[in-house]
This record gives structure tokens, sequence and C-alpha cells, in this order.
């Protein structure tokens, strides 16, 4: 299964490539409507992209009144990322989000770099959210954390019923002439190419400590990386930074994962998760 990851492409303005993925996940929403941080906002590096949006969004009402209606016409299914400031947000957002047929899913964004954290941790923001709705959740971890497997451990014991793999990691990048920070917010989310043997790390712990299914991103711009991702134990995979560069990737990184399984005499993507494990977990067995 391809997704986006959240807030790399805006299926309103295009939605034949949102047509192509087979789920849409909504930019992050807060409880409030939120402006974002202050311009520059984006920056290209030498092998990424810098971002520092800062949740920019309609506020959870905005997407409810307007924006969800119209995502639904797309006809594709639809994860909505929650985000917030404190463990009652979580709460309140997946209780408005609950009885929404458009909505598949929900990914609550635990680790936005370009953002005040919760004061609670992961594990506490899923067991408030877990009450409140009977959707699936997906918790989007940090690869900063200093125990990723055992956050993902405690995530599940939370409620959580599956891992979102990785979200960005915190990077900087300097003006050639003055030597300062290229954007407002000065630090952004690191994604791109460099984050791929980060978020494969990731992928291979949380699978072999949790066996949750698990959505793996970072990186992933060809078929061969979305082999890997799902050798490492991903069951699904999601494209972020490449959708910027190459709207038709998508379609490109399925023709490319399919012609990588038939090469190694696969016969399908579920037959690819756990590869690198050489046997897989009892729990996903």
């Amino acid at each position: 299964m391809i997704l986006n990851a959240s807030g790399s492409l805006d299926a309103l303005e295009a939605p034949e490539v949102a047509r192509a993925l087979d789920v849409f996940v909504t930019k992050t929403v807060t409880p409030q409507r939120r402006e974002g941080n202050r311009p520059v906002r984006i920056a290209e590096t030498e092998a990424g992209m810098l971002n520092s949006i800062g949740l920019e969004n309609p506020g959870i009402d905005g997407l409810l009144d307007d924006k969800l209606p119209r995502l639904a016409e797309l006809g594709v299914p639809l994860w909505v990322s929650v985000g917030g400031f404190a463990a009652n947000d979580y709460a309140q957002l997946c209780a408005a989000l609950d009885d929404r047929r458009e909505v598949t899913a929900i990914e609550l964004n635990l680790s936005c770099p370009n953002v005040e954290e919760a004061p609670e941790s992961a594990a506490e923001l899923v067991a408030a959210a877990r009450p409140q709705t009977g959707k699936p959740l997906f918790a989007k971890l940090s690869p900063a954390a200093t125990d990723l497997p055992a956050t993902a451990r405690a995530v599940q014991n939370a409620g959580a019923d599956g891992l979102s793999l990785v979200n960005t990691i915190r990077g900087l990048a300097l003006d050639d002439k003055t030597l300062q920070p290229r954007l407002g917010h000065e630090l952004g989310g690191y994604s791109g190419p460099a984050l791929k043997p980060i978020a494969l790390a990731a992928v291979y712990q949380c699978y072999r400590a949790t066996g949750l299914p698990i959505v793996g991103m970072g990186g992933i711009a060809t078929g061969r990386d979305a082999l890997d991702f799902l050798a490492a134990g991903a069951s699904s995979i999601a494209l972020g930074t490449v959708l910027f560069a190459d709207p038709e990737a998508p379609g490109r990184v399925r023709r490319e994962l399919a012609d990588e399984l038939a090469a190694r005499g696969l016969s399908g993507a579920e037959d690819a998760t756990g590869l690198a494990h050489g046997v897989k977990p009892a729990s996903v067995a």
C-alpha cells in the first residue's frame, strides 16, 4: 500500500496525484487554526530538504466543514493526521473524527520537529486518544527518540494499532553568503534521501520490538527503496519529498516495486515484509 507522508501533498491542488495513491494522508490538523511559522519555510540541501511549516492548518472545524467533504470526493481512502500541544488536544481531535465516515484511520503526529512538544510522553498521548475513537490509530514517531523501540512498545501498550516511521529529524542550513540560518524558524525538519538509513533502522527495530503494522517513510524515491522498507518490516510505504520533484512518483514506484518483487520470485508486497529479519516475529507470523 502506497500513501503520502503527511504534509507532502495538497490533494485538492493535485487530485490526480492523490488518486494514484492507495491512501491519502491529510496535513496535520490541530484543534485551532494555525498560521504556521514565519518564512522562509523550505530550504533545499545537498541531499534532501528542510521544512519549517509549523503545522499551518485550518483547525479541526475548518477541516470537518470544508476540506474533508472535498477530499472525500477524490474517491481515495483518507487518513487524518492530528497534532496538538497537550493530551487533551489529541483526545478532542479523535473524538471529533470518530463519527466521520470519510476517515478510515487517524495518524497521531507525536513528533513534529517544528513546534513545541506536548509535555506528556508519546504513550500518554496515545492513551488519551484511544478511548475517543474506534478508528485505527497510527503513532508517528521521531527517529530522534532516545530508545525508539521502547517508545514503540509503550505506544503499542497504550493502544496504537500501527506505527508511522519516521517523522523528519531536526536540521540546519546556512546561507552561503551571510552564514545565517536559511529558514525563518532557523531549524527545520530534514527529509529526503539522506534520511533513508535512519528510517530503515527505525522500521527494523520497531518491527522486531512490536510486530505492529508499520508505514515506512524517509527517503523513498524508487521501487528498490520501497522494497528495502518492506524487508525491514514495513507493511506499507509513504512517499514524501520525492513528490515535490516528481508527481508521477506513486505510479512509477508502484511499477518499480512490482518489478523488484517479481525479480525475486515474490508474489506481492506482503511476501517481502520482514525478510531482512530472516524469520518473522511470532506476533506477526
